[in-house]
């Protein structure tokens, strides 16, 4: 693929009035050292979100084009679902706070299943990598942050189900149900769908399960979560549909016993690296790409998700994915350094490094919100923002942020640029919104990062936002840009 030999590139993203993304050479680049932050306009959206569309209307929109070997559909954030918005926190304080204490849970759990290794705990399995029998997704686990509309069986029943780039497993609530959680659709009863099949224990799809069971005769599976959260039921074969796409034979957990906070959805469509996973799973039909836009908070827009090479932009900043053999499922991206104001932070490449023993690194992850940075990257990082932004009120940390600001004065604000430095020579500079975010409806923002006691970073997903992002694993690159979303 050309994105191998690319030159190196700049990827710049300017929250504004109008956010603007550009690329181009490092050496003709002089992009800005500041930008311009809408307090106002960003507090507005922090009002209770207007409900998505009911479900019956959803699934007809949700597929919104199929074409050119590539199918689209339309991505939502969890506090768009009706069943959501409204029923169980009333301003935006809470739901921030609910999403932190979200977000802790899925990071611990993400760290214990790469430092296992493969030892085993409690039942789950981390050997069996290309299923995610330890994989860390759901409500509880703060992966449950964007959904998608697919059709589940023949004729396809409208299901809401978790996106997660860190799993490698398709699953859905079945009848009939044992122990269930809410979904906001009728739970799936494999009964009425035509192409359902159960796979048999001898199947060498249910020999790929390091923690299969066989109950008359057929290939059972146990997905256990980090919180204590598990889905338990029969292995099948089933049709799912994607807008006007029909796949055929795809390999699914059909949930009969299911515990956890996985309010709204009906299950989780795993995006990970390995074979199991819906992208592992479409192969040839999708070539391994996807590509996904994760919507900006406070706003009315929709986000996308696209299968297919089709999806593969022209223009992105390609940048090689790196293989994790402790934890094939994740995307592991080289970072070399970070940048504040157009400068770059005083911190050692070798923070950010893979080792040959698979420790530390940089996961890209849908499923956690906020960017985990090794401690002392994360004071160079804080630090370096706090001497340019020394015009803003300080006050006292909030949840697990520690550098906040009191901004309600403000209409707009002045900051300066947030960087990241790709190894290969890309820099992705983040829109404002994505690293000064409110905390709250009073006017208190926090700078959208974290420190970790390990040695592992993770890019979250509000650092993700508004930015089109492409994985062709085929070629193993991740792409960012060049549209903003």
């Amino acid at each position: 693929m050309s994105a191998a030999s690319a030159l190196p590139l700049v990827l710049l993203a300017v929250a504004m009035a109008m956010l603007q993304l550009t690329i181009s050479s490092v050496a003709a680049t002089s992009y800005p050292d500041f930008q311009l932050l809408n307090v106002k306009q960003t507090l507005i959206g922090t009002k209770i979100p207007r409900p998505v569309l009911q479900t019956s209307e959803y699934h007809e929109a949700a597929g919104v084009g199929e074409n050119q070997g590539k199918w689209k559909l339309k991505l939502v954030h969890r506090d768009k679902l009706s069943s959501n918005a409204t029923a169980t926190f009333k301003d935006y304080g809470h739901r921030f706070h609910a999403r932190m204490q979200r977000d802790v849970k899925r990071v611990a759990s993400l760290l214990r299943r790469i430092s296992a290794g493969g030892d085993q705990g409690g039942g789950a399995a981390y050997e069996a990598n290309d299923f995610g029998s330890d994989i860390v997704s759901g409500m509880d686990q703060g992966s449950g942050e964007y959904f998608v509309r697919i059709g589940v069986g023949s004729p396809p029943k409208s299901q809401y189900m978790v996106i997660d780039s860190g799993s490698d497993i398709v699953w859905v609530q079945c009848q009939p149900c044992s122990q269930c959680y809410r979904q906001s659709d009728p739970v799936f009863d494999p009964a009425g769908s035509a192409s359902y099949a159960g796979v048999s224990c001898s199947s060498s799809v249910c020999d790929r399960i390091e923690n299969s069971g066989c109950n008359a005769r057929q290939c059972r599976y146990e997905v256990m979560y980090g919180d204590g959260s598990y889905t338990k039921g029969t292995l099948a074969l089933e049709t799912l549909t994607f807008g006007r796409t029909v796949v055929q034979n795809v390999a699914i957990g059909c949930g009969h016993i299911n515990r956890g906070m996985f309010t709204g959805a009906a299950g989780l469509l795993g995006l990970g690296g390995g074979s199991m996973s819906l992208v592992g799973q479409l192969g040839g039909q999708t070539g391994g790409a996807f590509s996904y836009c994760l919507v900006s908070r406070g706003t009315d827009a929709s986000g996308s998700l696209v299968f297919g090479r089709g999806a593969m932009p022209v223009g992105a900043a390609w940048v090689p994915l790196l293989h994790n053999p402790r934890a094939p499922s994740y995307y592991y991206v080289g970072l070399s350094g970070l940048g504040v104001g157009g400068t770059r932070v005083p911190v050692s490449e070798d923070i950010f490094r893979l080792t040959e023993l698979g420790y530390g690194g940089v996961v890209m992850d849908t499923g956690t919100a906020i960017t985990r940075l090794p401690t002392m990257a994360y004071n160079a990082l804080r630090d370096a923002f706090i001497a340019q932004t020394p015009n803003l009120p300080r006050i006292p940390g909030v949840s697990i942020f520690d550098t906040c600001y009191n901004v309600s004065g403000f209409v707009t604000i002045q900051v300066p640029t947030v960087s990241f430095y790709f190894s290969d020579g890309p820099i992705l500079t983040l829109p404002a919104n994505n690293f000064l975010i409110p905390v709250d409806e009073a006017g208190t923002f926090c700078f959208a990062f974290s420190p970790s006691a390990s040695g592992l970073s993770i890019i979250g997903n509000i650092q993700q936002e508004g930015i089109q992002i492409s994985f062709d694993g085929a070629n193993g690159f991740v792409g960012f840009g060049p549209s903003v979303c």
